[in-house]
């Protein structure tokens, strides 16, 4: 079965355990960063981060309130960007046939780079500053394929991620919906029914980042992509 991040937005402090955890498990570089007057560092993804955590301040002196976002690739059920990916080299990005993981392998260096960062409706994919390669999460399928959590996951002491087989993960993500809507009625589940990382968010998606959650209206699919689509370029591990 295929599996799924909850990711349960009402119980995330900040302590960015899982975006250390990411960067250690991958032995990734630290960023070279200045202070931006956020408590947010670094400020966003990059080819060498590939997990962050967003510090968001809303309300007025006197009720204000912080919102947290660990932002991360949402390995979507049907990925735009492979589909981008395999019009300019097929197998570039691949989705494995077990987990769901949407993977970018080395041949992303024979790809528009560009065009596959467009076509994510979520804008993760990062491209290699000194090369062409492009890289995102990849679910820890090193891990997860062994039978472990992905680092970000056990890494996480709040309870606010959560890692299973879909089944498992959509049934605890509509459980603790139905609870915190009692005390947060705006709250919802982002995107669902087309992601494999599910983030249950206590108010509009787009007070916590501008592309939280897909805006398709904003986002049409490009020639390449309907041609890709048209000709069903989907390959797995």
């Amino acid at each position: 079965m295929a599996k799924m991040f909850f990711v349960d937005l009402t119980r995330c402090i900040a302590c960015r355990s899982c975006q250390v955890a990411c960067k250690q498990w991958k032995n990734l570089p630290a960023e070279e960063t200045v202070n931006t007057g956020s408590h947010q560092n670094p400020p966003d993804l990059s080819f060498i981060t590939l997990k962050t955590v967003h510090f968001i301040e809303k309300g007025e002196a006197g009720n204000m309130r912080w919102l947290f976002f660990p932002e991360q690739c949402r390995h979507c059920v049907d990925p735009p960007c492979m589909g981008q990916a395999d019009v300019d080299k097929q197998g570039a990005v691949i989705q494995d046939k077990d987990t769901g993981a949407v993977i970018y392998t080395e041949l992303t260096e024979q790809v528009d780079g560009v065009g596959v960062r467009a076509a994510c409706p979520y804008d993760i994919p990062r491209r290699q500053q000194d090369g062409k390669r492009l890289s995102k999460c990849d679910m820890c399928i090193d891990r997860v394929r062994e039978g472990r959590l992905p680092a970000c996951v056990a890494s996480c002491g709040t309870g606010c991620m959560h890692f299973g087989d879909e089944g498992e993960m959509m049934a605890l993500a509509k459980q603790r919906l139905a609870i915190v809507k009692k005390k947060y009625p705006q709250a919802i589940l982002g995107d669902a029914d087309s992601v494999r990382v599910v983030y249950l968010f206590q108010e509009d998606p787009k007070s916590y980042h501008q592309k939280a959650v897909a805006d398709c209206s904003t986002h049409p699919m490009s020639r390449r992509q309907m041609f890709a689509k048209a000709l069903g370029l989907h390959h797995n591990a």
